[in-house]
C-alpha cells in the first residue's frame, strides 16, 4: 500500500477505535502511526490495542509505527466539598495549599509541593486550560494566596498550568516510569514525553528506555520553546503539542513558534508532528471546519513530517472520515505547485558530511534525470532520514533488515518502508532495491532509480556510494556481473 503523499498521518486509539476492524480500516484509509495515549486506559487494553496493531502489520506486510505517549507531571487541584465545585470571582482572592480538606470558596488543595517552592509573588496559574487566571500575591512553603483575574467555575481535579515557573519537576512520574518500562517490553517504536522543560528530561527516558524505542519529545511548555535547541540535539523527534502550549503562551504565539521549530527539525534531519485540534470539530461532525483544513494544510506547507489526529480519531463519532479528510487534504496540498515552491525555498542547511554531499547529490540527480525513486539502504535510519530531509520529488524508499528501524521510519515524510535481507555486496543491494520499487508501484523495470549505501554493509554511519541503476534486474547483472 502506497501513500499518495509524503506527510504522515498520526491517529490516536481509544473507545472509539478499539477493535481490529476499525483499526484496520483507519489504516487503509491512512493513518501511518497510531499513538496510544498512556493517559487514558489502563496496561491490558493497551496491550490488547498493540497486538492488533501488529496483527494488521503482519496481514498487510507493510510496517506500522507505534507511539506511546506518556501522561507526564500532569498538574490537577484537588475536590471540592461542593460537587459542582465554586465560581470564582474577578477580584476575589483565592489559596491554593496542601491540605487534604475539601475545598471550598476560599481555597483548595494543589498537591505537589514542590511547586509552592518555585513560585514567586507575581506568578501565574492559569486553571482548566486557561479559562480561570489567578495571580500569586504571598507564598510559602505550602501555599499560594492569589487573586483572580479572569474567574470562572473551578471544580474537581481541573488541570493546573505554571506558565511563567520552571518547574522542578521531573518529566517522569512513578506512573510514567511504569508505563514506560511496560510499553517498552511491549515493542513500542516512539515514546513521547510530555511536559519536558530541559534536555535533563530527555536524559532520563533515554536511559531508561535503553535503545529499545525512540524518543520524541513535546513541546508544551514555555521553558522547551526557550531552550528548545538543547531539547532537540538530544531527541529523536518532536512533537508541536499545541494544546498546551496554546495555553501557557498567548494563542498568538503559537503560529511562529510552530514554523520556527518545524524548519529546526528539518535542518536537523529529526522528525516533527504537529498535534492538537487539528480536526477538532470532527469529533462531533462528519464534516470539518474550513478553518481546520487550513490549519491542517498550513502544517503540511511549513513541511511537517506528520500530522495527528486526537480524540478525533480515539473518541469521536467519524474516526475513519477524520483520517480520510487528512488524506485528502495532504493529497491535494502536495499536488499543489505552491507547495513544491514553499519547501524547496526552506531548504537551507549545509552538509558537513560524506553523508550529506552523498543524499544531496542523489536528490539533485532524481531530480535533474528521468527517475522514479530514491532507494536508501540502511541500519540505523540515519541515511533515509537525510534524504528526507531534502524533501526530493520523488519517491524514497528505505530498505533495512532492521525491522525496528523501518517502523521508526513511517514517522518520518515519504518513506516507503521495504525489509531487506541482509547484503554484502553492493549488486545485491541495487537488485534489492529494483525489486522494491517495482513491488511498490513507484517503477516498472523499464525506469531507472538512485540508490544509496554504506560499504562496508552492515555497518551503521558508512553513506558513501551512490549509483543510479536500471530496475530490470537483468541490465543490472550485465553492468556489474559481480
Amino acid at each position: 500500500m502506497t501513500r499518495a503523499r509524503n506527510v504522515k498521518i498520526v491517529a490516536t486509539l481509544g473507545p472509539a477505535s478499539n477493535d481490529y476492524k476499525m483499526i484496520r480500516a483507519l489504516f487503509e484509509a491512512g493513518a501511518d502511526v497510531f499513538r496510544l495515549n498512556m493517559s487514558h486506559g489502563d496496561h491490558e487494553e493497551i496491550r490488547k490495542r498493540h497486538e492488533i496493531i501488529r496483527q494488521i502489520e503482519e496481514d498487510t506486510g507493510k510496517p506500522i509505527a507505534i507511539l506511546a505517549d506518556l501522561q507526564g507531571p500532569k498538574l490537577r487541584c484537588g475536590v471540592f466539598a461542593n460537587d459542582g465545585g465554586e465560581e470564582l470571582a474577578v477580584g476575589a482572592k483565592f489559596r491554593f495549599d496542601l491540605s487534604d480538606a475539601a475545598g471550598t470558596i476560599e481555597r483548595v488543595q494543589l498537591p505537589h509541593k514542590e511547586i509552592f517552592q518555585a513560585l514567586e509573588v507575581g506568578s501565574t496559574l492559569l486553571v482548566n486550560d486557561g479559562k480561570i487566571r489567578v495571580r500569586v500575591e504571598a507564598r510559602g512553603e505550602d501555599f499560594a494566596d492569589c487573586v483572580v483575574e479572569v474567574g470562572g467555575t473551578i471544580s474537581n481535579r481541573k488541570g493546573v498550568n505554571v506558565p511563567d515557573v520552571l518547574l522542578p519537576l521531573a518529566a517522569l512520574s512513578e506512573k510514567d516510569r511504569r508505563d514506560l518500562e511496560f510499553v517498552c517490553e511491549l515493542g513500542v517504536d516512539w515514546l513521547a514525553l510530555s511536559f519536558v522543560q530541559r534536555p535533563e528530561d530527555v536524559f532520563e527516558a533515554r536511559e531508561l528506555a535503553k535503545g529499545r524505542a525512540a524518543i520524541l519529545s513535546k513541546i508544551e511548555k514555555p521553558a522547551a520553546v526557550t531552550a528548545f535547541d538543547s531539547i532537540l540535539a538530544v531527541s529523536d523527534g518532536i512533537m508541536v503539542a499545541r494544546g498546551d502550549l496554546g495555553v501557557e503562551l498567548p494563542v498568538q504565539n503559537v503560529p511562529p513558534i510552530q514554523k520556527r521549530l518545524i524548519r529546526k527539525c528539518r535542518n536537523a534531519a529529526k522528525p516533527v508532528i504537529v498535534a492538537t485540534q487539528m480536526l477538532e470539530s470532527m469529533i462531533e461532525s462528519p464534516v470539518p471546519t474550513r478553518a481546520e483544513v487550513s490549519d491542517v494544510a498550513t502544517a503540511i506547507y511549513e513541511g511537517a513530517d506528520a500530522i495527528m489526529l486526537s480524540a478525533e480519531s480515539a473518541a469521536g463519532d467519524f474516526p475513519i472520515e477524520a483520517v480520510t479528510t487528512m488524506n485528502n487534504v495532504a493529497v491535494e496540498v502536495e499536488s499543489d505547485a505552491t507547495y513544491r515552491e514553499v519547501i524547496e525555498a526552506s531548504r537551507k542547511f549545509k552538509g558537513v558530511s560524506i553523508a550529506d554531499g552523498i543524499v544531496a547529490a542523489a536528490r539533485e540527480i532524481a531530480e535533474t534525470a528521468d527517475i522514479k525513486a530514491i532507494c536508501c539502504f540502511t541500519q540505523s535510519g540515519n541515511t533515509a532520514l537525510l534524504v528526507a530531509r531534502e524533501r526530493p520529488r520523488v519517491p524514497i524508499i528505505a530498505l533495512s533488515p532492521v525491522k525496528e528501524t523501518l517502523r521508526r521510519l513511517c514517522l518520518s515524510w515519504g518513506m516507503n518502508c521495504f525489509n531487506s535481507d541482509n547484503v554484502d555486496r553492493f549488486k545485491m543491494a541495487v537488485i534489492a532495491a529494483a525489486r522494491a520499487a517495482r513491488a511498490s508501484g513507484l517503477a516498472t523495470e523499464n525506469d531507472s532509480i538512485v540508490v544509496t549505501a554504506g560499504v562496508p554493509f552492515n555497518v551503521r554511519g558508512t553513506t558513501n556510494i551512490l549509483r543510479v541503476a536500471p530496475c530490470d534486474e537483468r541490465l543490472i547483472l550485465n553492468i556489474d556481473p559481480e
